[in-house]
């Protein structure tokens, strides 16, 4: 159910970006590329979506420590730490920045337009600005979503057909995830209004909000509930499964790890495939960044078939180079496509 944004017309977009980089910033690039990963969860609560973000980078030749870095920051539940951990990213000019979640992503496009942005997100990226269009990204972003967020009226209706008793159902939700909040409630709000049950929209963004929400949830005498999807809950889940059970309250979760939690069920989409698709595009816009850091001389976008006068390498006409040389040669984009793209 990924919905993938076009990768060749996000590459093609880029093509441009070398000659507009200072060429200090060019020269000063490290032999390894580096990718920051950008997530508002404890990087320990989000462990297995870290594993399907690295699964996508070896599958395209990138293994951590090896010929890949990876720059890890991590606001611990807390996104108004996001945009000063993107701008951490930014600052020693990591190659890529893979923003895992919706804030991040939003924290990531805010902090940069030159470093390329590769996000995973449960919303649409159209609606909360990430990008132009899912066809024709534009700018330096592109990445995936699940729309996590529209399948909470199919999670209420099957949470109703399991309690068939239940008038009274509760939506957990994150107020310090904005645009994940208000697709959520939107969604879950009509779909009460049509299966006729009166809905409580409850907020939690620490631990201890956990534990006030579930009290809150036995004075409204709410019958079941549904876990929005947010990264801190995913973060939270073992302590959410273990609250449901203690309260004996029926619940539905938007990804399995709930379930292997010790939660009553889940439905949504595997959300680690979607870490790993976005693991596979940051590694291809390395290969890209790769191949131009392998190429020698400073003028790191010079092909092998370009013309002999076009290779001059010395700094000083770098600039003018790659004017002059771009009719004759066309490889000149920063992040290189995949054959597969091409």
């Amino acid at each position: 159910m990924a919905i993938h944004v076009n990768r060749r017309k996000f590459i093609a977009s880029l093509s441009g970006a070398t000659a507009a980089w200072p060429l200090a910033a060019r020269v000063q690039q490290p032999t390894m590329p580096v990718v920051g990963f950008l997530t508002s969860a404890t990087l320990s609560g989000y462990a297995p979506f870290a594993a399907a973000f690295r699964q996508g980078l070896s599958e395209t030749g990138f293994v951590e420590g090896q010929n890949v870095a990876i720059e890890y920051r991590s606001a611990e539940g807390q996104n108004d730490r996001l945009p000063a951990l993107a701008a951490e990213l930014v600052r020693p000019q990591v190659t890529v920045i893979a923003a895992a979640g919706t804030p991040s992503a939003l924290a990531a496009k805010a902090a940069t337009k030159r470093i390329p942005i590769v996000f995973s997100t449960a919303t649409d990226p159209v609606a909360i600005g990430l990008v132009a269009s899912l066809n024709r990204p534009g700018g330096n972003i592109t990445g995936v979503t699940n729309l996590g967020t529209e399948l909470v009226q199919k999670q209420l209706e099957m949470l109703q057909r399991l309690v068939p008793t239940a008038t009274i159902m509760a939506v957990l939700i994150n107020p310090t995830s904005p645009s994940l909040t208000e697709s959520t409630a939107k969604d879950a709000q009509a779909a009460a209004r049509k299966l006729g049950v009166q809905l409580h929209l409850l907020h939690a963004s620490t631990a201890s909000d956990l534990d006030g929400v579930f009290a809150t949830m036995v004075q409204l005498r709410v019958a079941a509930f549904v876990v929005g999807p947010d990264a801190f809950f995913f973060s939270r889940r073992d302590q959410i499964a273990e609250l449901a059970t203690r309260y004996a309250m029926p619940a539905i979760y938007y990804v399995r790890e709930f379930a292997a939690a010790g939660g009553l069920m889940s439905y949504g989409v595997s959300v680690a495939d979607g870490y790993r698709v976005a693991g596979v595009y940051v590694g291809r816009i390395l290969r890209g960044a790769t191949e131009r850091l392998a190429s020698p001389g400073v003028d790191e976008v010079r092909a092998s078939h370009q013309p002999k006068d076009c290779q001059d390498t010395r700094p000083r006409r770098a600039t003018r180079t790659i004017r002059r040389c771009r009719r004759a040669n066309r490889v000149t984009m920063l992040f290189a496509a995949s054959a597969h793209d091409r």
